[in-house]
């Protein structure tokens, strides 16, 4: 071996015919079975391979080749592994000369087999199996980086050799189940297919560029397909947690547009392969948050919105197609309801790898697709149109949930633009308690921005709010424009939420969160002031009743009322506030404890039939409040006036049953102070029969009026000419005589009170002057 591996370094242009020749005796060595010659041929070209890297080693590649894909080919698994040895030492040999005339189709395709081997010994198959790995592993190194090369990208070879790589991912289950730490696992596991085929894919993904992610990705989705691996979603997940971790950053994006368009391929596959897919786009997103989602963060959502819906069809419906009417699989409900979960989720993970500026984009985008009375299009009629808008809205709803909860901003008017939050807070006004709910976790979610949300989980009168440890800072600038701007939005939406007979304990937990961080977050001395006013009114409707509560929810309502007063009275921190507060509390735990909470939010709440019966002593009084607050500062004329909601457009279009009642207390300007009512003449009563007739009246109307143009404009189409000016000379012979009667009022008017008039230059003038006669300043003539 010195001697000729001496001759081939001082006459390189022998290479060739050397090469020729060991090929010649290798391959009639192998048809003759002297398998001791076949190692001896392969050492020696070996040797001459590392030792040569003169130009004229192409020639000599070619013979060696020959002589690799004639081992490769014998069905012998010892030549084969040695045919791949000495393939791995030459593709990490660096050339210094490009090859124009090499093909390596052989090699894959003859890798990618021995990967799926199926020998009958497990040891030998282990051995094959790795061998076509490393093989696979060689080729790409050689051919990744030589633009002369055949492109490894091409389609028709990543899908040889993506499927290899994955078949022997596949079996990490069993390893894993044999040693569950890697630090125990043994060096002969360490080195097994498995991770062979993981490393092998991880360097293939580092060395993809751009354009070839697709063809890369495109192979692990068929493959996953193929085998039904979305359905457990281990195996899928951990795919792509190795392809997310392994491709360059900024290519993150292409492959979420790649598993989206993928999930729109499958929008007819079962709710579980879906379910999996989806499960695996929001890992992907989280791994790629340090990277891009990309240009079209919109459409991302898009799709995952259009797949909620079509769920929500198929639910209802119970069949993929809906035109068809007949289903060809049974789709099972309980199923989609988990694919919708999986949806919702990867919305909020999506949301949560996006800056703030994205985020709040997002969130008006999916309030804009939620269907409501007030928006004309996406309302659908009929029973089953009622069902698709009520799921709609409530898993829409959900997906801004799950955005908001991951949203930080600091500035309120950014976070909540007008359009989005009047959308928001229309929802508010629907009967389905399930949406209110939403909304008002929704809204807490976007105000609570110092964590202070779950200390008022539960709601009780506490008689010392430091055990809360509260996270309180000054109201900003912002803050308190937006309070100027939404505030009154916002209570009076608060206020209609608590007139509901549908609400549950979870609606007045939320109504007192809602309160209190409003109270800690964006409050200035006249929003407390309001709060106030807002809480009072809320006593009031449980007092009164007009809207026939159930015992509990008017005892939710006081205690609502009471938990909210306990601790604003010690945050404002005035002692009479605070000593007025502590009474009437006192006074109910005595007398009333159905009125506080911690009688009323719990699972057996204790309730009193005797509301209308309660003596003075148990309300809190607005005229002791404003008098005792007054004196420390706060504008008392605001508080001793009772709130009042003003009535918007969103009233008649919301579905709300107690609409006359809103609309009557609207008419009804003044004030009902609630523990000390004065008598006064009745407000005008408005009746279903009222209202009806005027909406009929009205209607009536505009029919006429509508008619009375259609003639006009008729009139003036066809009519003779002389008819029509006849009419016009008319019409100008009355407006001439109706002015003339306005000059002669204006010429003459009525004597001034005083008896005079002063001119321009301020003499007293002691007769009318006529209009256009009178001299006036240049500065009010314009």
């Amino acid at each position: 071996m010195e001697k000729l591996t001496f001759y081939a370094l001082s006459a390189p242009e022998k290479l060739d015919r050397i090469g020729a020749y060991l090929s010649e005796r290798l391959i009639r060595d192998v048809s003759r079975h002297r398998y001791g010659y076949v190692c001896i041929a392969m050492e020696a070209l070996d040797q001459l391979l590392m030792a040569c890297h003169c130009q004229s080693i192409n020639l000599f590649v070619e013979s060696f080749l020959k002589m690799v894909a004639k081992l490769l080919e014998s069905e012998k698994p010892n030549l084969q592994i040695l045919g791949t040895n000495s393939f791995v030492k030459f593709a990490n040999i660096e050339e210094d000369t490009p090859s124009y005339h090499r093909s390596y189709d052989f090699f894959v395709s003859r890798f990618s087999e021995m990967c799926h081997s199926s020998h009958d010994d497990l040891e030998i198959r282990t051995k094959i199996r790795m061998s076509g790995i490393k093989g696979l592993q060689g080729v790409v190194r050689k051919t990744v980086n030589d633009e002369l090369q055949a492109n490894i990208w091409d389609p028709q070879h990543m899908d040889k050799i993506v499927p290899s790589l994955l078949f022997n991912l596949q079996h990490v289950e069993e390893a894993e189940s044999r040693s569950p730490s890697p630090l125990q696992a043994t060096e002969k596991e360490k080195e097994s297919p498995t991770e062979l085929a993981e490393r092998c894919l991880r360097e293939l993904l580092g060395r993809a560029a751009y354009g070839n992610i697709k063809n890369a990705i495109k192979p692990v989705l068929i493959h996953l397909d193929n085998h039904s691996l979305w359905e457990p979603k281990i195996f899928a997940t951990r795919c792509f947690r190795i392809i997310m971790y392994s491709i360059q950053p900024q290519h993150s994006h292409l492959v979420i547009q790649q598993l989206l368009g993928h999930l729109d391929a499958n929008s007819k596959s079962a709710a579980t392969v879906r379910a999996g897919i989806v499960e695996v786009l929001s890992e992907a997103a989280v791994i790629a948050a340090s990277g891009s989602v990309g240009p079209t963060v919109l459409e991302v959502f898009n799709t995952l919105l259009r797949q909620l819906r079509l769920s929500i069809d198929y639910a209802l419906t119970g069949s993929y197609d809906c035109t068809a009417g007949v289903s060809t699989k049974i789709i099972k409900e309980h199923e989609e309801r988990m694919f919708q979960e999986a949806v919702i989720k990867t919305i909020g993970s999506f949301a949560s790898t996006l800056p703030t500026y994205q985020q709040s984009e997002v969130m008006v985008f999916i309030m804009n697709k939620v269907p409501l009375p007030s928006s004309q299009q996406s309302i659908e009629a009929g029973k089953a149109g009622e069902n698709r808008n009520r799921l709609t809205q409530i898993m829409l709803l959900k997906s801004l949930l799950q955005v908001s909860v991951g949203f930080q901003c600091s500035n309120m008017l950014t976070a909540l633009p007008s359009a989005f939050l009047d959308r928001l807070l229309s929802s508010a006004l629907m009967e389905d308690a399930e949406i209110r709910l939403f909304v008002l976790e929704i809204l807490i979610s976007f105000i609570d921005r110092h964590g202070n949300r779950q200390k008022f989980a539960t709601i009780s009168t506490i008689s010392d709010i430091s055990v809360l440890k509260l996270k309180v800072e000054k109201c900003s600038r912002q803050d308190t424009v937006f309070m100027k701007k939404h505030g009154q939005q916002l209570y009076r939406h608060i206020y209609l939420i608590c007139k509901e007979e549908s609400n549950v304990q979870a609606h007045y937990e939320a109504l007192y969160s809602m309160l209190m961080l409003i109270s800690i977050e964006l409050a200035n001395e006249e929003v407390v002031v309001d709060l106030i006013r807002l809480v009072l009114a809320v006593q009031e409707i449980a007092q009164i009743n007009e809207d026939n509560l159930t015992a509990y929810n008017r005892c939710a309502l006081f205690a609502l009322g009471a938990a909210y007063l306990n601790l604003i009275s010690q945050l404002i921190t005035v002692p009479t506030f605070c000593q007025h507060i502590h009474e009437v509390i006192q006074m109910r735990q005595k007398e009333a404890p159905y009125l506080l909470p911690e009688d009323v939010f719990v699972e057996r709440p204790r309730l009193s039939k005797s509301l209308d019966r309660l003596g003075p002593e148990v309300f809190f009084w607005q005229s002791k409040i404003s008098e005792v607050l007054g004196g420390s500062g706060y504008n008392s004329d605001r508080l001793s006036t009772p709130y009042v909601p003003q009535l918007t457009d969103e009233d008649r279009l919301s579905k709300r049953k107690s609409i006359g009642e809103t609309i009557s207390l609207q008419v009804e300007v003044e004030s009902r102070n609630s523990p000390e009512r004065e008598q006064r003449a009745p407000a005008e009563e408005i009746t279903y029969e009222t209202l009806k007739k005027a909406i009929v009246d009205s209607v009536a109307v505009e029919e006429q009026e509508r008619e009375r143009r259609r003639q006009v404009v008729e009139k003036f189409q066809k009519a003779p000419f002389e008819e029509i000016a006849a009419h016009c000379g008319a019409r100008a012979t009355l407006l001439q005589s109706k002015l003339n009667q306005i000059f002669e009022i204006t010429i003459r008017p009525p004597p001034s009170p005083s008896g005079t008039i002063t001119a321009a230059y301020g003499q007293p003038q002691n007769h009318s002057i006529p209009v256009y006669e009178m001299k006036f300043p240049d500065l009010c003539v314009y």
